[in-house]
């Protein structure tokens, strides 16, 4: 029987203010003819479905024709909710997408329970755990110790009455780690992750009794203990931490109890994210100048500020993401000491300075009146000068 893993979808997410969903559409239906020219057998989808809580129409649209086409092709799909998703949002019609093989637990409700799929060597178990917290599960094993995301992971399991001697399959959206801890971070969904210490762990070993654990949570593929416990990783990628990155869709297939094979399907974006680096002069060289529809993050090099250089940049490359200067000015500022040189003094002030010390040049009124605008926007409180 052959499984694909998916996760972290996050449809509808904007990236640097570029809306991504042209970019998912493309992948998901590349991903459909993976399906039909592998013969998958089945779908795994451990959450983050979408990027919000309350996702756009336009998301929900591009993830229910997905399902939809899933559905006209009769390929059994199991999705869980990530913790980006909305329990309720993602389970809603769950009971009757049932009847069209497309099974959806996005709300824990204690002991796990199975779905069973048939093939030559018998019956497979595919368990589905939501993305949850310790005080949900509290509520469920009252009885229970439950202190870390940890003990409510081990406690759904014991609960679950897994038979190691089957064939199981477990979809779950955590942050599971090796047995030293080691993982591999990546995006700002991982970000996050680096921040919250060690309450959240999960280690793998409480995943022993699967013949194939199949996570989401984190964007970097990467197997975590053993190679079948593993993230798929992201489709696409989401930041500039994943450029570089080769996204695929890791493909299970189960034979025998104890026989296992994994292999990778490449993914190819509508776009690529790339670097870039150099002078201004060097990068807009037409001899340089390449896949001009790619995502491009930019760093110059040049010494000297360029007046209207994001726009000079996006003749060229009109998906530029981000724009920033590496050289002495910069190198300077990174130096400073900013708790040192922000005590007593005035927003203007600190404005004024950061500007001269990047640019060698004093800031006009016009300018730091755009950046007061863009302070309160952004909710920075600043007292009035």
């Amino acid at each position: 029987m052959k499984f694909l893993h998916l996760g972290d979808l996050h449809i509808g997410k904007n990236v640097n203010d570029f809306n991504m969903i042209d970019d998912q559409r493309y992948i998901l239906q590349q991903i459909l003819d993976m399906i039909k020219t592998e013969n998958a057998d089945a779908l795994l989808i451990a959450g983050d479905v979408y990027d919000k809580a309350i996702p756009s129409e336009e998301a929900v649209r591009v993830f229910d024709s997905f399902l939809a086409q899933l559905a006209a092709a009769q390929i059994p799909t199991f999705v869980i909710s990530g913790n980006h998703d909305s329990d309720e949002r993602l389970h809603f019609g769950s009971s009757l997408f049932e009847k069209s093989r497309i099974y959806i637990h996005a709300v824990f409700d204690g002991p796990l329970q199975p779905y069973e799929l048939e093939d030559a060597y018998g019956t497979v178990r595919v368990y589905l755990l939501p993305f949850i917290k310790a005080s949900q599960v509290r509520r469920y094993f009252p009885e229970e110790t439950i202190e870390s995301y940890e003990d409510a992971v081990r406690v759904i399991l014991e609960h679950s009455h897994i038979d190691p001697e089957k064939r199981n399959i477990l979809v779950a959206h955590q942050f599971v780690c090796g047995h030293h801890g080691e993982i591999q971070l990546a995006g700002s969904e991982n970000l996050a992750v680096q921040h919250v210490g060690t309450v959240e762990q999960i280690g793998c070993d409480l995943f022993d009794a699967f013949d194939y654990a199949a996570l989401g949570h984190i964007h970097s593929s990467q197997k975590i203990g053993r190679e079948e416990v593993r993230y798929s990783g992201s489709p696409l990628a989401y930041s500039q931490s994943e450029i570089g990155q080769k996204k695929s869709v890791p493909m299970i297939e189960l034979k025998e109890k104890g026989e296992i094979e994994l292999s990778f399907l490449p993914l190819v974006p509508k776009r690529q994210m790339r670097q870039l680096r150099g002078k201004l002069k060097h990068l807009i060289d037409p001899a340089n100048v390449t896949d001009t529809d790619d995502y491009i993050y930019v760093t110059l090099t040049d010494e000297d500020p360029i007046p209207n250089v994001i726009n000079i940049i996006r003749e060229y490359y009109p998906n530029l993401m981000k724009l920033e200067y590496d050289n002495s000015h910069s190198k300077e500022v990174a130096q400073v000491d900013l708790q040192n040189i922000t005590r007593g003094k005035t927003f203007t002030e600190l404005i004024t300075e950061f500007y001269r010390k990047m640019y060698g040049s004093e800031i006009s009124e016009e300018e730091l009146e755009i950046m007061r605008e863009v302070a309160g926007e952004a909710g920075v409180a600043y007292e009035a000068d």
